[in-house]
């Protein structure tokens, strides 16, 4: 049947709608400019002057309503400033991890203003890339290092990182990184934190993110961010910083381990929607020696070793 794009796009927003998406009306726009290789205004311009409806546009919108992501569908995911790689394999970057990005942005920023020379990033199980990508391209004086474990997003995560000179491994989150322990201003997670008997709400991510980049380990879900903590206390120097999202929930525990592991100036960020879906903190700044050469404990110099 011959459809103007008008007429597609009016039809692929009532399906998508049935199907319980709630952005159908870009849904249907977006699937039918990556067809066009088109912008959604422009999509919405052609549709308006009487273009036709690109070949294939209904079958993409078929596998929308039965919830495949819209990400891969079209390939990429649009976060912050970058147009990201994305598809099986990989989970697809959330808004709320925008506002991570800029909490780090902003650490970035006051400890370039302060003075720090380079500042030296490190993002735990960085999944495609997103956050390591968005803070190598608005803070270029950044050296940003990440690592990830799952094989197939690692490999999405080189394709996005590949000309930020990011260094990118793959390995354990737990254990990456050991040349610079002590050595990093900042480290940044957004760690797998869904506890093991908790279902994502949505079809998208319940049956099409990796379990790997959901499930947190444990009753609680904690176990991969306590992980991500333990990581970033041996990574850190004194008043380096910390922070790492989790799901709403554990906004409290979060909170409290981060106070525990010795974590000073520790403080809940929220998303847009109001939701404290990330915590911070700092490692504590280490003490200046007495002026009479005592550690700040009170040890004398030979006391200690020297």
């Amino acid at each position: 049947m011959h459809r103007s794009l008008g007429q597609a796009v009016r039809w692929a927003e009532q399906v998508l709608a049935e199907a319980g998406i709630d952005s159908a009306r870009t849904d249907a726009l977006l699937l039918a400019g990556h067809l066009l290789g088109l912008s959604r205004g422009e999509v919405e311009a052609r549709a308006i002057i009487g273009g036709d409806e690109p070949e294939g546009y209904a079958e993409l919108v078929a596998e929308r309503a039965r919830r495949v992501p819209l990400q891969h569908l079209t390939g990429v995911a649009h976060f912050r400033y970058l147009t990201l790689s994305v598809g099986p394999g990989v989970f697809v970057p959330r808004p709320e991890t925008e506002t991570v990005v800029q909490t780090v942005v902003d650490e970035l920023r006051r400890q370039l203003a302060a003075g720090v020379h380079r500042p030296r990033v490190v993002d735990l199980g960085t999944g495609s890339g997103a956050i390591a990508a968005s803070v190598a391209h608005e803070v270029p004086q950044a050296r940003v290092h990440a690592v990830e474990l799952s094989e197939s997003a690692h490999a999405w995560a080189a394709r996005n990182l590949r000309g930020t000179r990011t260094v990118l491994v793959r390995g354990d989150l737990r254990t990456a990184f050991p040349e610079l322990e002590g050595r990093c201003d900042v480290v940044v997670s957004n760690p797998p934190y869904i506890p093991a008997d908790a279902l994502p709400r949505e079809p998208e991510a319940r049956e099409h993110d990796p379990e790997l980049a959901l499930y947190g380990g444990g009753e609680d879900g904690l176990e991969l961010p306590r992980a991500a903590l333990a990581s970033a206390l041996r990574l850190l120097r004194p008043g380096g910083f910390f922070v790492m999202e989790h799901a709403e929930v554990q906004a409290e525990p979060v909170a409290r381990a981060f106070r525990e592991a010795g974590l000073v100036d520790v403080v809940g960020h929220q998303d847009l929607t109001g939701r404290d879906r990330a915590t911070a903190g700092r490692t504590p700044e280490a003490a200046a020696p007495a002026p009479d050469g005592t550690a700040p404990d009170g040890t004398a110099p030979d006391e200690m070793g020297e």
